[in-house]
C-alpha cells in the first residue's frame, strides 16, 4: 500500500464535506488517506455520529483498514480495498442526515462489481443538508445525465431530535460515467413540490409554506402544483418544503431546492427565503442549483470527456469539493465567472469501473 496522502480537514469550508469526499475519492482511487483537523470549523470540532457511520459504510464497502472512526476524533486513516457490491445498513441512532449518508456512498456504489443495496437510517429532512425528497426529485435526474441510476424508497420518515427515518437505495453499479453539458436553461415549464407538516403541528401551516413560494413562482411559471399533506407516521414534529422547477433549456435540467421550518418562524417566511433562493437560480439561468453544485464535482471529475455547467455563485462546499478533487484525483478544474453566473469546467478521468465482471 502506497503512502498516505495528507489532508487538512480545516481548510475552506472546514466540516464534513472534506471529509465525504476524501473517503469516497480515496475508495474510487485507490489512495490512502490521512485526514487531520476533522470538522475544525465547527462549534464541536471532529467526528459526530453520523460521520462516524458513512466512514464505515465507505470503509464496509471497499474492505477498507480504517483507523480512529470515534466519535470526537478530529483524525481518521482510510486505507481502500476492493469496491462490493451486497446489502449494507448505516445507523447512527440519531437524527443525522440520510442524504448526507446517500451523499458519501453513491459514487462508489455505482463502481461496484455487483448490486448494492443501501439502508440508511436517521434523519430525513434535516438541518444543514439537503432533504431526502431533494436527493429523489433533483438530484436523481442530475445522476441520471451522467449515464448513472439508483432507486429510492422512503420506508418511513425522521425528524430531529429522534431521527428514526428509513430509507433504502437500490444501485446497479457502470462501467464509466458520461461528461454532461448543462449551459442552456430556457425558461421553467414547470413546478411541482411538497409542503408538508408532522407531529402536533397543523396541516396550515404547510399552505402556508407553500403560498409563499408561489409568490415568487407566479410570474415564471403558471403550472404549479405543491402538494400540502400531514406526515402521520413521524415521532417528532417538523415542517417544510420541497420545490422542483423543469427547465426547456437543451440539457432538460431540473432545479430546485427546499426549506425546514423553525421554532418561531412565520410558516409563510418559510416558503418566501425558498422562493427568493429559486429566483436567484433563475436569474443567473442557472442549470444547476445551489444545493446540486458541491455534489456533482465528483461526477464530473470521474466522468470520460469534458463537463460544463452553469450555476450561480458558488458555494464554500463547491470550493471545497473542488479542492479535495484537485488534491486526490490530480485534475483541474476551471471556472468561468461572469456577472450573474458562473460556469464550471473540468476534463474528468474518464474512470472505468473494472471491478464490473467482463460480459
Amino acid at each position: 500500500m502506497s503512502e498516505l496522502l495528507e489532508i487538512d480537514g480545516s481548510v475552506l469550508e472546514g466540516g464534513g464535506q472534506i471529509l465525504r469526499m476524501s473517503v469516497a475519492l480515496s475508495a474510487l482511487l485507490s489512495v490512502p488517506v490521512r485526514i487531520y483537523n476533522i470538522r475544525a470549523n465547527r462549534q464541536k470540532p471532529g467526528l459526530a455520529a453520523q460521520h462516524v457511520k458513512g466512514i464505515q459504510l465507505v470503509a464496509e464497502m471497499c474492505r477498507a483498514k480504517l483507523k480512529g472512526a470515534t466519535i470526537g476524533s478530529t483524525e481518521i486513516e482510510f486505507s481502500p480495498g476492493k469496491i462490493r457490491g451486497g446489502h449494507y445498513v448505516a445507523d447512527p441512532k440519531t437524527a443525522g442526515s440520510i442524504s448526507l449518508l446517500l451523499q458519501v456512498a453513491l459514487p462508489f456504489a455505482l463502481m461496484a462489481d455487483g448490486p448494492v443495496t443501501l439502508d440508511l437510517r436517521g434523519g430525513t429532512n434535516a438541518e444543514m443538508a439537503p432533504q431526502i425528497d431533494y436527493m429523489d426529485m433533483i438530484f436523481r435526474p442530475l445522476v441520471q445525465k451522467f449515464g448513472a441510476n439508483f432507486s429510492l424508497k422512503i420506508h418511513r420518515r425522521g425528524y430531529y431530535p429522534r431521527g428514526g427515518g428509513h430509507v433504502k437505495v437500490n444501485v446497479t453499479p457502470i462501467r464509466r460515467l458520461n461528461s454532461i453539458t448543462l449551459l442552456d436553461s430556457g425558461t421553467i415549464t414547470s413546478v411541482k413540490g411538497t409542503s408538508f407538516v408532522a407531529g402536533a403541528l397543523p396541516i396550515k401551516m404547510a399552505y402556508e409554506m407553500s403560498d409563499g413560494v408561489k409568490e415568487h413562482l407566479k410570474s415564471e411559471c403558471k403550472n404549479v402544483n405543491i402538494h400540502c399533506y400531514k406526515e402521520e407516521m413521524a415521532r417528532d414534529n417538523c415542517s417544510g418544503i420541497i420545490v422542483s422547477c423543469t427547465l426547456s433549456g437543451s440539457g432538460g435540467c431540473v432545479v430546485g431546492g427546499g426549506e425546514l421550518g423553525r421554532r418561531g418562524t412565520v410558516a409563510a417566511h418559510v416558503g418566501r427565503a425558498l422562493g427568493a433562493q429559486l429566483a436567484a437560480t433563475w436569474r443567473a439561468r442557472a442549470c444547476l442549483d445551489r444545493h446540486a453544485q458541491d455534489q456533482v464535482i465528483i461526477y464530473m471529475a470521474l466522468a470520460d470527456g469534458k463537463s460544463a455547467v452553469k450555476t450561480e455563485e458558488l458555494t464554500l462546499h463547491t470550493k471545497t469539493a473542488i479542492h479535495i478533487v484537485e488534491l486526490i484525483a490530480k485534475i483541474k478544474f476551471n471556472v468561468e465567472s461572469n456577472d450573474d453566473h458562473h460556469i464550471i469546467e473540468c476534463t474528468g478521468l474518464g474512470y472505468t469501473n473494472k471491478n464490473l465482471p467482463v460480459e
